[in-house]
């Protein structure tokens, strides 16, 4: 009965993950600096373009106009950078818990990214100056991005929050479940009050979120490689 409840308890456990290596690392950093990155070009555009106001136009209208192109490559730019943490996530937590949701769910966040970048939205309330405001295929398309990059988002939150509770970490997964519910009411706040900055400021948490998230996978990449490189023990 001893050995039936050991190969029960083993069989239930996450496999032994491998060690990783130093590009594994390189592309966790790209998870780490992707958020700042974005955040700090849109803080900085939203400052200094002329006729944009936070509150009353939506980041996406930066990608519009003249100077339209550095929101552009802002979009394609982070959203490699989150495709190149997808790939880490995978290394790194597979084949054990969230190794195959994580990364797929992140993935998905990139791609919508990009898209986000290639299909420019619409104009809205009256920016950029003189720009047609009737919809098109192509606002419809960058539209449907960030609602599908939500939805994934919602997802990798739990996914994280399961792993982490799993690994015995309470407080990251309460991490994860407390920032996902105010991120969606930031969001779904914004059009009562006619204040596009709540789903900045919600953007903000988010990829805060990412970055910390990130930023500990990387601490237990070094660990694994570290311990996988120490000499075995010969003592008895």
């Amino acid at each position: 009965m001893r050995s039936t409840r050991h190969t029960t308890s083993d069989a239930s456990a996450d496999p032994p993950l491998p060690a990783t290596g130093a590009s594994t690392t390189a592309l966790l950093a790209c998870g780490v600096v992707a958020g700042p990155l974005f955040i700090a070009s849109v803080l900085a555009q939203a400052l200094t373009r002329a006729g944009f106001d936070p509150q009353r136009h939506p980041l996406s209208s930066l990608s519009l106009g003249h100077l339209g192109w550095i929101q552009i490559a802002t979009f394609v730019v982070t959203g490699l950078l989150v495709l190149a943490y997808a790939v880490a996530t995978r290394r790194v937590l597979h084949p054990g818990r969230g190794g195959t949701w994580a990364p797929l769910l992140i993935g998905v966040n990139g791609a919508s990214l990009i898209v986000s970048g290639v299909f420019l939205a619409d104009p809205i309330n009256g920016f950029p100056p003189g720009m047609s405001e009737q919809p098109t295929w192509h606002g419809i398309v960058h539209s449907l991005a960030p609602a599908l990059a939500g939805l994934a988002g919602l997802a990798t939150y739990a996914v994280f929050a399961r792993r982490f509770a799993a690994a015995g970490r309470p407080g990251w997964a309460a991490f994860c479940l407390v920032v996902a519910p105010i991120v969606v009411v930031l969001n779904f706040a914004a059009l009562p009050a006619a204040d596009f900055r709540l789903i900045l400021a919600g953007l903000a948490l988010s990829w805060t979120w990412t970055s910390l998230i990130a930023a500990r996978l990387m601490a237990e990449a070094r660990s694994r490689t570290t311990n996988h490189s120490l000499p075995p023990r010969t003592d008895l």
